[in-house]
């Protein structure tokens, strides 16, 4: 029988533990000269067939001359499932899925809100977010390996918990290995104590198919972890494991960090995580606000994320506190305790002055300070820098030369810019609207 001749040829090529629990199961038939049906239990043992021995069936019916045949997986109807008897002598040790090690996933304690669907994802962070995503979803385009570099506070470590958090549960027979840089070097400390450095070495070389890692400028100055590291990092990344770091600087900026590993480090893609801008400040409110159960205005929203910059956590302490005030006092948060609690967050408001006006109208453009000082003619610098000009001429009482040196221009470049806003403003609704808006919020950040 054709079936019993694939079978016959599998069992020269697979484990007995294999045949027993992914061959054997499978019922055969053959509707027609060209296609055979194997029915299987459920969808998962036609998945993990399809997966890892639909090539070798193949293979064995082009052996046996049937190699024009079809093979078409089915899941057996409820009548056709059937338990599996095992004998009473082969009862002594558990079956175990194959290709799955004893070895399990080492995985810190993961937050139960850092997941892609809770990353609010802006121009300063969009990068680092779409490659994570990939590596969660097993894209090896981006290289062997994927380098974080972020600041406190800025995210990385939600990123990092979102990747764990899709694999554990769309691939939970992933070998994950999730861990701090201090926690490898106390973990091969132990395993030298103990003179158990090889079960280390088989953990990292081959039980193990994505590596997360935080935090590793903590690395610097161990030179034993470092070498271990790269041991484990050759292995990983020759068999296309999936590695991501994190850390706070570049690797090759990493301070007594071994020239090898800072280069394994650095050999995919190295994504830098900035301060938020404030449209993303302003999503990542209102979504923790929501989530929190707290309403906030677009007043108190705004307020909140022009003056609370850089540190995320920043934020979410901001909203700890007003949601904690809010229900002693049982009211709704108004501006007043909203600018009561950030003036104790992040100290006294600066004082108006015309580097203030132009480093606000920057931020709120999306271009850094050296555009602005620029000699770019491109509209979407003269206007924002022209804007900054007529404001800080309008709000403060600083020279025209004094204005023109915070953009690198002398005093008739100043007047110039002053006209041109005047006059667009005269003429344009549209353009008043926005300069009396930016007026407003630079206002507001000095109460």
């Amino acid at each position: 029988m054709l079936w019993q001749s694939v079978k016959s040829i599998l069992s020269e090529k697979l484990s007995d533990s294999d045949l027993a629990l992914w061959i054997e199961p499978l019922a055969f038939n053959q509707p027609d000269a060209k296609t055979i049906e194997l029915a299987g239990p459920d969808r998962y043992c036609c998945s993990w067939v399809a997966d890892n021995f639909l090539t070798s069936i193949e293979e064995a019916l082009a052996q046996v001359g049937a190699e024009d045949v079809k093979v078409r997986l089915t899941v057996a109807s409820p009548q056709a499932d059937r338990l599996l008897a095992v004998e009473p002598d082969k009862r002594q040790e558990q079956l175990r899925l194959p290709s799955m090690p004893p070895v399990k996933s080492q995985v810190r304690a993961l937050h139960p809100r850092y997941t892609f669907d809770e990353f609010m994802v802006g121009d300063s962070n969009a990068l680092a977010h779409s490659a994570c995503e990939a590596i969660a979803n097993g894209d090896d385009t981006l290289g062997p390996c994927l380098f974080i570099e972020a600041a406190t506070g800025l995210g990385k470590s939600h990123l990092t918990h979102a990747v764990a958090h899709h694999i554990l549960n769309h691939s939970p027979s992933t070998r994950l290995h999730y861990l701090t840089s201090q926690q490898l070097t106390a973990e091969m400390v132990r395993n030298i104590k103990s003179n158990t450095m090889e079960q280390f070495k088989e953990k990292y070389h081959n039980n193990c198919d994505v590596l997360l890692m935080e935090d590793v400028q903590s690395l610097a100055g161990r030179n034993k972890t470092q070498a271990e590291l790269a041991e484990a990092l050759d292995i990983l990344m020759e068999s296309g494991k999936r590695v991501i770091f994190t850390g706070s600087v570049s690797p090759r900026q990493i301070p007594n960090m071994d020239e090898g590993v800072s280069s394994r480090m650095a050999s995919g893609l190295v994504s830098t995580i900035n301060p938020p801008d404030s449209r993303t400040r302003r999503l990542i409110i209102d979504r923790k606000s929501r989530n929190g159960k707290l309403q906030l205005s677009d007043d108190i929203i705004d307020f909140m994320a022009d003056n609370i910059k850089g540190d995320i956590r920043q934020l979410e302490s901001a909203l700890v506190g007003l949601r904690a005030k809010a229900s002693l006092l049982k009211t709704v948060p108004d501006l007043d305790m909203v600018k009561e609690l950030v003036a104790g967050l992040v100290g006294h408001h600066p004082e108006l002055s015309v580097v203030m006006i132009r480093d606000f109208v920057a931020g709120q453009f999306n271009l850094s300070v050296d555009e602005l000082q620029s000699k770019s003619r491109k509209k979407t610098v003269t206007f924002p820098r022209q804007v900054s000009m007529y404001l800080a001429r309008k709000m403060t009482e600083q020279a025209l030369s004094d204005i023109g040196k915070a953009f690198n221009r002398d005093h008739s470049t100043v007047v110039h810019s002053i006209r041109v806003i005047t006059e667009a403003i005269a003429r344009n609704g549209s353009i008043r609207g926005q300069v009396e808006h930016l007026a407003d919020r630079i206002k507001k950040q000095t109460l």
